[in-house]
């Protein structure tokens, strides 16, 4: 079964956080939808000024299901995300669907702004979630934190871990190894 990822990408979104999940998810063999919140196909620009050329706008992208969404973080990126409807809408049927979501740095927020986070452990960009003052949710200092079938981690230094845990849960951990393995890490 092939397994397909959508990563909804926002103007100011963390590109490091973005370009490692992409490339780590493509290398795993997973099928990745680059999605752009515009109402066109242009490119996206990022936090640090990179430029992603997204694979579709999200409006294109809504008519599929995902086994896995992964939204990146960086701001303004996590409030544009949070600002827009849609991805509301996409992270509360992913829950209740029963399948894989994830979000890195700020964009836990739009996690638990969606309500999804009520009764989780999870983690993000030091400061991000306690500013919400969100009821039920479990503040966690770790890098990556799993919780059922949503996932959190805290930001760019930690993106690559982030990234293969989401990769051996939903591939398994001999697919993990294949991709850490040409990563050289250590």
């Amino acid at each position: 079964m092939a397994i397909k990822v959508l990563i909804p990408l926002a103007s100011g979104g963390e590109e490091l956080e973005a370009v490692t999940m992409i490339n780590l998810f493509r290398r795993a063999g997973f099928t990745v939808v680059c999605a752009g919140l515009g109402a066109e196909l242009q490119p996206v620009k990022c936090a640090r000024g990179t430029l992603l050329v997204p694979d579709a706008t999200l409006a294109q992208a809504l008519g599929e299901e995902y086994d896995l969404v992964a939204l990146p973080g960086g701001q303004p990126g996590a409030d544009n995300l949070r600002k827009d409807a849609r991805i509301g809408d996409l992270v509360r049927r992913q829950v209740e669907s029963g399948r894989w979501l994830a979000a890195i740095c700020a964009a836990p927020m739009v996690l638990g702004e969606a309500g999804v986070l009520a009764g989780r452990q999870a983690t993000s960009f030091p400061g991000c979630l306690d500013a919400l003052k969100l009821p039920g949710v479990k503040f966690v200092d770790e890098p990556v934190v799993v919780d059922g079938k949503v996932v959190t981690s805290k930001g760019p230094g930690t993106a690559m871990d982030f990234a293969l845990i989401l990769i051996e849960l939903l591939a398994g951990i001999a697919t993990r190894r294949k991709v850490e393995a040409g990563l050289q890490r250590g």
